[in-house]
């Protein structure tokens, strides 16, 4: 399998590492100052750019036939106009939050969890997550990715920053700390006890990992996928 890499910093190093130990090639590495390029030498693209070139690189590869795997997080007010290209062009798409397999079934097990607490009216929730220094947006769109998994299955309206003095929005701490690949934890605390869910990213080959067995599944589909269409869950 081709593969371009939309965007060559960190992950996109990881990503490259790990699609050639599994048998492929990257043939098109697309960072600031390129040359002239024709990406529809490839068969799949993986987009790892910047949130202010995500829409633009996404847009070329699906013009061009090509389909894409997004990791870039801070550009979703433009998802229904990628996913209405995707769907003129017939092409194939899948957006996450998190790439990681485990973080997959965080998600799965967070929404679950969500929905045996809903009547449980003397617990809390509220989320953490921490980063490095060196990420963009805040919160993640990991935690905002666990929030919208609560918001369907409690008496939550939205999410926001901590602090928040509004017992109807859910809380979101931030932390940015040199160097750590992250952390996510969803809390539920009561007066008698507290439960809390987590999930510690060790590396950033989980993410690069998950981003490629996304590519490999993707080629030969047809229209917007989710990471549980590439698991089977949910």
């Amino acid at each position: 399998m081709k593969i371009a890499l939309l965007g060559y910093g960190k992950m996109g190093k990881v990503i490259e590492k790990i699609a050639i130990s599994r048998g492929h090639e990257v043939t098109l590495k697309i960072d600031k100052d390129n040359a002239p390029f024709d990406i529809s030498t490839v068969d799949v693209a993986i987009n790892f750019s910047t949130p202010d070139s995500a829409v633009s690189a996404i847009s070329l590869a699906l013009s061009n036939g090509v389909p894409v795997i997004s990791g870039t997080t801070g550009w979703l007010s433009e998802m229904e106009t990628i996913k209405t290209l995707c769907d003129t062009k017939k092409g194939a798409f899948i957006y996450a939050s998190n790439f990681s397999l485990g973080v997959n079934i965080f998600f799965e097990l967070n929404k679950h969890l969500a929905k045996m607490m809903k009547n449980l009216k003397d617990y809390q929730v509220n989320l953490e997550e921490i980063h490095h220094t060196q990420k963009q947006d805040a919160p993640s769109g990991t935690a905002i990715t666990l929030a919208e998994g609560v918001l369907e299955n409690s008496h939550y309206d939205d999410w926001e920053l901590a602090p928040t003095k509004d017992a109807k929005k859910l809380a979101i701490t931030a932390k940015r700390i040199d160097e750590v690949p992250g952390t996510h934890t969803v809390n539920y605390d009561s007066t008698v006890d507290s439960i809390a869910l987590t999930h510690t990213a060790h590396n950033r080959e989980g993410f690069g990992l998950g981003a490629v067995v996304a590519a490999e599944w993707i080629v030969g589909k047809t229209g917007v996928f989710t990471m549980n269409d590439v698991l089977n869950i949910g």
